[in-house]
């Protein structure tokens, strides 16, 4: 018997006598009888060589599907049914469905109830059945309905299929009460819609309940849902399955999801999310040594895994008296959180002498150490569970057998003084090479230095211990800036966990304050973030010498900045009182140069002389708030407002030399004019706050740097702190062929 098969140009013959080989449409191996092309070792089953060309399928009504020898797509095809990869013959369908050959002739004999192929396969229990594939089992979902497999009996894996016998028995045609226009017809979702009732995002695998001139699609477990339940929760009237309009919180979890169906009381108000109406009635989660079993609660419990509220359903382990939300079973044991470098353990409960100090250092509001928390005891570190877990992507599972490397990991920084060459008879470090800079750097022996220079790593005016170039380079580093180590393990307000290195010759903003800034930065390597030097060395809990008491950064806190006096974040915040700073005058340096006075102008925090006439800036001219804080200088008198000393590019150094330069043909030089204020290139406007000019003496070209920035850095910190600016630091750099 010869076959002529349009996969193949020459003829198939039957063979009995047959090699291990893999059948060429299915890729499944073959066996005796099988068609075959000795010559080119193209091997096909019976039923897939006589399977049709073209198929009309009742789950895909519209069109027929049509079998080719491959996927019509470039980058492949998914099977619609199994999810599985297609590499060899699909039964496609423009309406980008596609379809394994065992696939698409499998359901069809379910949609067509031709299911004697499977009267040989064994059904499954899964409460007593074991198989081989028990490990992959526990994952595993149904293909027709795509919940868990073992929700209920499912057909032995020997099918091929992972499927619910349930599914591959559905009618092919129901009424629902939510829509009574048309019947539901059972099919594939070749139109990616969104289930009406739970709307979760389309997918084209497993089956819906569709109607074509409403586009109504309904999942399978949406679809046999019922209408009306009487629930231990609410024993007064029936809930009834309806549309959320009124977007009532669920009385068990408490929270709202918008734009969906739940169960619902309308005399009472009272309404149930579909999946806590009915949770499962034991669960053994992966942390904890017992199951836990479902407890209808009629009046609130506390969690003893959390220590919040909660309402009706808690879950009870009996062997340890433990009551808890359903939720808070699989919360993780150990986590890594960016504001400790250990991982913080949870506890049900803690010792009373375990800790000194019982404030969370998420909120710092007391830890009832009765119920559950997070801490290190090592370090008296606790917080919160909800404090600790409630900001995505910002914590990190730790599993139990990595717990001891996290704890021990070196943070492996690097002394950025990389020789030192000589010290004073007092035995100070008087010569340093530091990895910033290619000369060697003296200790000076004045703490102040004149012509309000600026150090090249915070950018803030020298007024303590410094180190300057020995080859007279305009190069600056306080001493204290010298020592920082250039790898910081972790930074409290950096969510990605990742170490932070020194990166040095950027122009960049600052994800923590949003000020641009060309001094060193501490740069995430993994999302490229950057924080100045002055927000890098912050704590999240700190001593502030405007006030008497600490001050704790608190993520939520909305309200009247101290300094500034505006009203929006200001998260650094007295508990004690009503004090509070936003970043930006946290941030604030406690000296700083202006061209309005030859001293250095001192942050004040409360005003000294009650006479009118000392209450206006003598930059801007305008009226202050004398309770608010502001720059002065005791000596002349000269009082002004900090965003006039500073102007919008405070922490820029000038002398930098731009890289990124597609403006002019000569490069160009940061700089701030004190004096004469030549006219914008751009905006003709004079430029009187930073600039960048031409480093040519014969060139007059002169530009704002608030007109030719790039338009990122206006933008939000997620963008604009991941794309820094590189700079040369010097004209011979910027000059050189190779740089």
């Amino acid at each position: 018997m010869e076959l002529q098969h349009f996969g193949h140009s020459h003829p198939l013959v039957v063979s009995n006598e047959i090699k291990e080989a893999n059948c060429s449409m299915c890729g499944e191996a073959v066996s005796a009888p099988t068609f075959c092309c000795v010559e080119c070792g193209f091997y096909l089953h019976i039923k897939c060589a006589e399977a049709p060309s073209e198929i009309h399928h009742p789950f895909h009504p519209n069109h027929p599907l049509v079998l080719l020898p491959k996927p019509p797509y470039e980058l492949g095809a998914s099977c619609d049914f199994c999810g599985e990869k297609c590499e060899l013959f699909v039964y496609h369908c423009p309406c980008n469905l596609d379809f394994h050959i065992k696939c698409g002739l499998f359901t069809l004999n379910i949609a067509e109830k031709k299911l004697g192929q499977l009267e040989h396969v064994a059904i499954k229990d899964p409460l007593i059945s074991i198989e081989d594939g028990q490990k992959q089992l526990e994952t595993a979902e149904c293909f027709g309905c795509w919940e868990p497999l073992l929700e209920s009996a499912y057909f032995s894996l020997d099918s091929g299929f992972h499927l619910h016998k349930k599914c591959a028995e559905l009618p092919h045609e129901i009424n629902h009460p939510l829509h009574n226009k048309h019947p539901l017809i059972l099919q594939f979702n070749g139109g990616r819609f969104s289930c009406k009732i739970c709307l979760q995002e389309p997918s084209t695998k497993g089956f819906i309940y569709f109607c074509l001139p409403c586009e109504f699609a309904l999942h399978i477990k949406c679809a046999e849902l019922p209408p009306q339940i009487n629930h231990p929760c609410h024993r007064r009237h029936p809930l009834i399955l309806q549309f959320n309009s009124d977007n009532l919180p669920c009385k068990i979890c408490q929270e709202t999801q918008l734009q969906t169906f739940v169960y619902y009381c309308s005399s009472c108000k009272f309404s149930l999310h579909i999946e806590c109406a009915s949770p499962p009635l034991t669960i053994k989660g992966k942390n904890h040594q017992h199951p836990f079993t479902l407890s209808w609660k009629r009046h609130s419990f506390i969690c003893d895994a959390c220590g919040l509220k909660g309402d009706y359903a808690a879950y009870t382990c009996f062997a340890c008296d433990l009551l808890i939300h359903k939720k808070c079973i699989s919360l993780p044991p150990i986590i890594k959180v960016p504001r400790h470098h250990h991982p913080i353990f949870h506890n049900y409960f803690l010792p009373e002498n375990e800790f000194k100090n019982w404030d969370c250092e998420f909120c710092d509001t007391e830890v009832d150490i009765e119920y559950g928390s997070y801490c290190c005891l090592d370090c008296n570190f606790i917080a919160h569970v909800k404090c600790a877990t409630e900001r995505e992507g910002w914590y990190v599972v730790i599993e139990a057998k990595d717990e001891d490397e996290k704890l021990h990991d070196d943070d492996g920084s690097i002394n950025p003084i990389t020789c030192v060459t000589e010290k004073n008879e007092s035995g100070e470090i008087a010569k340093i090479k530091h990895f910033s800079h290619a000369h060697n750097l003296i200790l000076s022996d004045d703490n102040i230095m004149e012509n309000d220079k600026c150090c090249d790593g915070c950018t803030l005016l020298i007024s303590n211990s410094f180190y300057y170039c020995s080859s007279q380079c305009d190069f600056f580093l306080h001493k204290t800036c010298s020592k920082l180590p250039t790898r910081k393990k972790q930074f409290w307000s950096h969510r990605c966990l990742q170490p932070l290195v020194i990166a040095v010759g950027y122009l960049f903003k600052c994800r923590f304050c949003r000020f641009e800034c060309n001094g060193f930065s501490y740069k995430c390597n993994a999302c490229n973030d950057h924080y100045c030097l002055r927000c890098a060395i912050v704590d999240y809990r700190i001593i502030h010498q405007a006030h008497e008491h600490p001050l704790f950064f608190n993520r939520n806190y909305e309200g009247w900045c101290s300094a500034c006096g505006v009203t929006g974040s200001s998260p650094f915040r007295c508990k004690r009182c009503n004090f509070s700073l936003c970043t930006n005058c946290l941030g604030l340096p406690f000296t700083n140069g202006h061209k309005c006075d030859k001293h250095p102008l001192a942050l004040t925090y409360h005003e000294g002389n009650g006479y009118s006439e000392y209450h206006y800036c003598d930059i801007c001219e305008q009226e202050r708030d004398p309770n608010l804080w502001f720059y002065h200088c005791a000596t002349c008198e000269t009082s002004a407002h900090p965003k006039c000393v500073l102007g919008r590019y405070g922490f820029i150094k000038p002398g930098s030399i731009y890289k990124e330069n597609d403006l002019h043909p000569h490069p160009l030089t940061f700089v701030k004019k004190t004096h004469f204020y030549p006219a914008c290139q751009k905006c003709c406007k004079p430029c009187e706050d930073l600039a960048l000019e031409c480093a040519e003496s014969t060139c007059n070209y002169v530009v704002h740097w608030e007109c030719v920035k790039p338009p990122y850095l206006n933008g939000p910190p997620r963008v604009s702190s991941k794309r820094p600016i590189a700079l040369y630091k010097t004209q011979t750099d910027a000059m050189a062929p190779d740089s």
